[in-house]
């Protein structure tokens, strides 16, 4: 559930805050006053893209942020596997700040990224924008409808669908290598063939290139080498270091401190004898081979080139060695291979349309259910003699989700045909379409949270209470929002808020109010008589309000 929404810097929005409740919530507030920024704030952070334009002016950010108390154990461990852990209340904080620049999301104030913010709001919130119920012109949202209606029945199929899916892709992928003509099989070959005795005669070892290196620059740097070690011999003055030893022994036993600076210069001495006699060592041992040096040099030179040739490191020029000879494998078996490859594609392919016949007889038996109870829903949003079924077809070609084609369609008037809905509703129409959808997927949405933007476009009078009814029974399993103009459906408000633009000072801001009860009844005269609110326009809203109650109590 959605408990508070905090808004900063949006629009006309300078600072607001709103604590939300169960049941159903009714935001209502003059045209223009800044209903439609509140759900583009929670949109803002839910994730969605934003315009920059939407910052106040003035401001240098704007920021929104949601409190969700998470109670549903099966949605805490959905929410654990996205790895967002609700505290020991069950409290999530979803938050989004953008900038000109930037926008920077956290959930639990650990930063993600927007399609991660999606992802996991995703599972706690849904909104019905004023332009949703568009959708339902599209096909594919029909069979999204089915499949979010038939969870139970078909998830296990659309996964085994995918999976199976995702295995004929790379099948399919694999055979299309298998193009090739013989002649081309033998260019390719006998080049794979130089390759391999390319780097193979090479005799490359790992650890080879860096060793070589070393001893490369030490004989190429061997005059400058020497010169310096005979430098450092000469300088190593150890006569010198003997006296003052010898001049601090005399004197020692005077002072304890004068000890221990001997002490460190008998330290010293051992450290410079070691030292002199390794300088003197390695100029012993120093002797430069040409024939060594040369022999080198030509060898850096040929596993270079190689690595230049087959990958840039020694250790990719060794893979690429096993993967030339894997290739060259697959050639000298090429008919045998390709046979073998088509076996696997046709089986696999086999398997695909089995379990994609078996994902579409579920959801035709599902749809029948489905259409019948939004049939129903329909009627009861006055829908006066409405038919509404669901069309299937099936695809020449297989996609992740199946070989399905499904498409609404409906018949608003006795002794018409069928036909598809987006050729038939109206905007009001397609509106109570998709409450009536809302309102049969209520029992089987594990979404929490539901907001509706307007959902009273385009209807009025009766259609509007038979509306404002359908949403109060959706409020009984959900968290319902919604954002209204009809005095109808805020009657239904378990709790109501009005959103009203203000002036102050030099500037015009938007303010969010939670109404009691006298302030809901003036509210509720507002919507009903407009400009000039009467006693009898107050008497009509008291009335309205007390049906309401009885309604929702039946």
């Amino acid at each position: 559930m959605l408990l508070h929404l905090r808004v900063k810097n949006l629009a006309l929005i300078d600072e607001a805050e709103v604590s939300f409740g169960e049941g159903l919530n009714i935001l209502t507030g003059e045209t223009g006053a800044g209903k439609s920024v509140l759900i583009g704030s929670v949109n803002l952070a839910l994730g969605a893209k934003v315009s920059k334009a939407s910052i106040r002016s003035g401001a240098e950010y704007g920021y929104a942020e949601l409190l969700f108390s998470v109670e549903d154990e099966e949605k805490r461990e959905a929410l654990r596997k996205l790895e967002v852990y609700p505290d020991e209340e069950g409290m999530v904080i979803v938050s989004r700040k953008i900038t000109e620049n930037r926008s920077i999301a956290r959930v639990n104030d650990e930063t993600v990224t927007a399609a991660r913010l999606r992802e996991i709001t995703g599972l706690l919130l849904d909104i019905h924008g004023q332009h949703e119920h568009q959708s339902l012109l599209y096909k594919s949202k029909h069979l999204e409808i089915l499949d979010a209606y038939a969870d139970q029945e078909v998830r296990s199929l659309k996964q085994q669908t995918q999976k199976v899916y995702q295995e004929y892709q790379t099948l399919k992928k694999q055979l299309s290598q298998f193009e090739l003509d013989e002649e081309a099989r033998r260019r390719e070959a006998d080049f794979l063939q130089f390759e391999i005795g390319e780097i193979e005669e090479a005799q490359l070892q790992e650890g080879e290139e860096e060793d070589l290196t070393e001893r490369y620059r030490r004989l190429n740097h061997f005059q400058k080498i020497s010169e310096a070690l005979r430098v450092v011999s000469r300088e190593l003055d150890m006569d010198g270091l003997g006296r003052a030893i010898k001049e601090l022994a005399e004197v020692a036993s005077y002072d304890e401190r004068i000890g221990e600076i001997q002490s460190q210069l008998l330290d010293a001495e051992s450290i410079l004898n070691e030292a002199e006699h390794s300088v003197v060592s390695y100029l012993e041992d120093m002797v430069f081979d040409e024939g060594e040096f040369q022999t080198i040099e030509g060898r850096l030179d040929r596993i270079r080139s190689l690595m230049a040739k087959y990958g840039g490191t020694l250790e990719r020029t060794l893979e690429s060695l096993e993967e030339k000879k894997q290739r060259l494998h697959e050639l000298e078996h090429y008919e045998e291979r390709k046979a073998e490859a088509e076996q696997n594609f046709r089986e696999k392919e086999r398997q695909l349309f089995d379990i994609s016949q078996k994902l579409s007889q579920k959801r035709k038996k599902a749809a029948v259910t489905l259409t019948e109870k939004i049939t129903t829903a329909l009627l009861e949003l006055n829908f006066l003699d409405v038919q509404f079924s669901m069309q299937f077809e099936q695809l020449d070609h297989f996609r992740a989700d199946g070989m399905d084609e499904a498409e609404f369609q409906i018949s608003t008037n006795s002794g018409e045909p069928l036909r598809p809905l987006g050729k038939v509703a109206s905007g009001g129409e397609l509106s109570r379409i998709m409450l009536a959808i809302k309102t049969v997927l209520a029992d089987t949405d594990r979404i929490p949270t539901l907001i509706f933007d307007e959902i009273d476009t385009g209807i009025s009078g009766r259609t509007a209470q038979r509306v404002s009814e359908k949403l109060n029974y959706i409020a009984k399993t959900h968290q319902v929002i919604c954002i209204t103009h009809l005095p109808q459906i805020a009657s239904m408000a378990d709790r109501h808020f009005e959103i009203k633009k203000q002036t102050e000072g030099s500037k015009t801001v938007t303010h969010i109010y939670p109404l009691d009860e006298k302030a809901e009844i003036l509210e509720l005269a507002r919507l009903l008589g407009g400009v000039e609110i009467t006693e009898r326009v107050l008497e009509n809203a008291r009335e309205m309000k007390a049906l309401a109650r009885k309604k929702k109590q039946s």
